[in-house]
C-alpha cells in the first residue's frame, strides 16, 4: 500500500515538474554572424574587405525583440573617415536581395550568357570589376520572410507582409545597423530593385520623418504607382505606358519595316505618338469612329510587329502577357517579362497569354546556386541556416496592399508611393534620386516611371534632382556587359556627386 501511495506521488510530481517546464517560453533565438575577410579588384586595385553575414537581432520601438534580420554587409578594411554606405535590396515583394548581391553590387558576380540560356553548372563566380565597393561599403539587406530572416518572440511573419509593415521594419533595421555599427555620421544611400523602388519612396521618407536624412536614392528597374502595372478594367494608363516598350522589342527582334538605326530617336518617335495620336484615340473609348480604329491599329502594327487585325481586334489595347505570345508567334516563341531581348519555346501555340518568362528561366539557375555556393562556402555561413530566395514559398504568404499614405484622397484605388517620394523630396531638397531603366523591361516599364515622375506636382528645383538613366537591356540591366559598365558609371557618378 504504501509502496503504490509513493508511486502515485512521485508520478504526480514529475507529471507537475515536465507540466511547469513545458510552460516556460522557448529561449530567444540569437543572431548569428559569420565574418570573413574578403576582397575586390577594381580599376587594377585590391580592396580589402571584412564581410559580415549572418542575422540581426532587431527590435522594435519599445525595444522589444522582433525578428531576426538577415544581412551582409562588406566594410573596407581601414576605410578612410565618412565612407558612404549603401543600403540595398530586391523587391518582389518577397524576393532576397542575391539578385542585385551576385550581378552587381557584390564582391563577385555570376556571370551568365546574356540574352541566352545559360549552361548547367559549373557556374562562374568572378571578381566584380562593377561593384561600387571601391567607392561605398555595401550592407545587402533580406526582407522578413526572405534570406536568413525571420520572426522571432510574439511577431509573425504577417506582421512584416505588407506595404507599410515592410517600410516600418526596413526603416528600423537600417536605423539600428547605422547606430550598431556607428554609421550614423556616414553619407548614407538607398538601393532598391523593382518592387524594392516602391520600398525605397516609402523608406526615404519614414527615415527622414525619423530624423535620418539620405544623401541620395538609387531605383533600379523602378515602379511608383501599380496601376501602370496591372491593367485594371476602364482604365487606359497601362496600355499607354506599356506601348513604348513593346516598340522597343519589335525593334530589337526586327519586327517592324524601315527600322531606324538609332533605338533612341526611336523611342523619342514612339514618346511623342503615345501622347499625340494613340492616348487620344484611347480617351476617345467607344466614340472612336470605324475608320479612325482601322486607322489606328495599322499604326500600331508598325511600330510594334503585332498584325493589325490584332490590335483591331484587341480594341487597340494590349496588354504584356498577350504581347508576350503574340510578338514571334510564327516561330512558336514567347519574348521575356523581366527582359525582352530573350525569348524561349512556346509550348502552346494558340496561348493568348504568356506562361514563363524566359529570362527568368535563362539565369535563375545560375544565380540560385551561384550564389549558394559563395554565400556558404566563401562567406561561411553556417550550413545550419537555410537560405529562402523567395518568401513565396512560405506557408500562407499573401502582401497587404494597403498604405497610409494613399487615404489622402480617402480611396485605395490607386497603390502607390510616389507621393511619399514627392514628399521626402520637397522637405529635403538636397536629396536626389537616380532612376535606371531598360528599354526592354516590361515588367516595370520606363514609360510608366515617366508618367508617375510628371505627375508628382514637383517644382523644377526638386524635379531637377531626379537623375534619368536608360540602358538597352531589361529589369535586370546588369546581366547585359554594356550596361553592367554604364551602370557602374552611371552610379558612381551619383555617389561621388552626392558625398558631401
Amino acid at each position: 500500500m504504501k509502496s503504490t501511495v509513493f508511486s502515485w506521488v512521485l508520478f504526480l510530481t514529475v507529471s507537475l515538474v515536465y507540466a511547469q517546464q513545458s510552460d516556460k517560453p522557448a529561449p530567444m533565438p540569437e543572431a548569428e554572424v559569420f565574418v570573413t575577410d574578403q576582397s575586390v579588384q577594381i580599376d587594377g586595385k585590391t580592396i580589402a574587405l571584412k564581410a559580415h553575414a549572418g542575422t540581426f537581432k532587431l527590435r522594435d520601438e519599445q525595444n522589444k525583440p522582433i525578428a531576426l534580420f538577415g544581412f551582409t554587409y562588406y566594410e573596407k578594411k581601414n576605410a578612410e573617415a565618412n565612407r558612404p554606405i549603401i543600403f540595398s535590396f530586391n523587391g518582389g515583394p518577397g524576393s532576397s536581395s542575391y539578385w542585385l548581391h551576385m550581378g552587381i553590387m557584390g564582391p563577385k558576380r555570376i556571370v551568365v550568357n546574356d540574352p541566352d540560356f545559360t549552361p548547367g553548372a559549373p557556374y562562374q563566380l568572378v571578381n566584380n570589376e562593377y561593384s561600387i565597393l571601391d567607392m561605398a561599403d555595401v550592407v545587402m539587406m533580406d526582407p522578413i520572410g526572405t534570406g536568413l530572416s525571420v520572426p522571432i518572440g510574439d511577431a509573425k511573419f504577417e506582421d512584416f507582409w505588407g506595404v507599410d509593415q515592410d517600410i516600418r521594419s526596413i526603416s528600423l533595421f537600417i536605423t539600428q545597423f547605422l547606430i550598431e555599427h556607428g554609421r550614423m555620421n556616414s553619407p548614407k544611400y538607398l538601393l532598391g530593385e523593382s518592387y524594392g523602388t516602391f520600398r525605397n519612396a516609402g523608406v526615404m521618407k519614414r527615415l527622414q520623418d525619423m530624423g535620418i536624412a539620405m544623401n541620395g536614392v538609387v531605383m533600379v528597374s523602378a515602379v511608383f504607382d501599380l496601376r501602370t502595372l496591372v491593367f485594371p478594367p476602364s482604365e487606359d494608363i497601362s496600355y499607354l505606358v506599356h506601348f513604348p516598350t513593346y516598340a522597343t522589342t519589335a525593334w530589337y527582334h526586327d519586327r517592324i519595316d524601315n527600322k531606324p538605326a538609332s533605338l533612341e530617336a526611336f523611342v523619342d518617335e514612339i514618346r511623342a505618338f503615345t501622347e499625340n495620336e494613340y492616348m487620344p484615340a484611347l480617351y476617345k473609348g467607344d466614340r472612336l469612329s470605324e475608320a479612325e480604329k482601322q486607322g489606328m491599329a495599322e499604326k500600331l502594327a508598325g511600330y510594334t510587329g503585332l498584325s493589325a487585325d490584332y490590335w483591331y481586334r484587341a480594341d487597340l489595347r494590349v496588354t504584356n502577357s498577350e504581347f508576350f505570345n503574340e510578338l514571334m508567334r510564327d516561330e512558336s516563341l514567347t519574348v521575356g517579362r523581366l527582359d525582352s531581348r530573350y525569348y524561349g519555346i512556346n509550348e502552346d501555340g494558340i496561348a493568348q497569354n504568356g506562361a514563363y518568362d524566359p529570362q527568368s528561366a535563362a539565369i535563375s539557375p545560375a544565380y540560385t546556386a551561384g550564389f549558394l555556393h559563395y554565400f556558404h562556402e566563401d562567406l561561411k555561413v553556417g550550413k545550419h541556416l537555410m537560405y529562402m530566395t523567395s518568401a513565396g514559398g512560405r506557408k500562407g504568404f499573401r502582401w497587404d496592399w494597403s498604405h497610409q499614405g494613399n487615404f489622402r484622397w480617402n480611396t485605395q484605388a490607386a497603390i502607390q508611393t510616389a507621393t511619399d517620394m514627392a514628399t521626402a523630396m520637397t522637405k529635403d531638397p538636397n536629396m536626389k534620386v537616380l532612376i535606371m531603366n531598360g528599354y526592354y523591361d516590361i515588367a516595370t516599364v520606363f514609360y510608366g516611371v515617366e508618367y508617375t515622375i510628371d505627375h508628382l506636382g514637383l517644382p523644377k528645383s526638386i524635379k531637377d534632382n531626379i537623375i534619368m538613366e536608360y540602358y538597352e537591356a531589361g529589369h535586370m540591366m546588369y546581366t547585359h556587359p554594356e550596361s553592367m559598365v554604364k551602370f557602374k558609371k552611371d552610379l558612381a557618378n551619383f555617389v561621388r556627386e552626392t558625398t558631401r
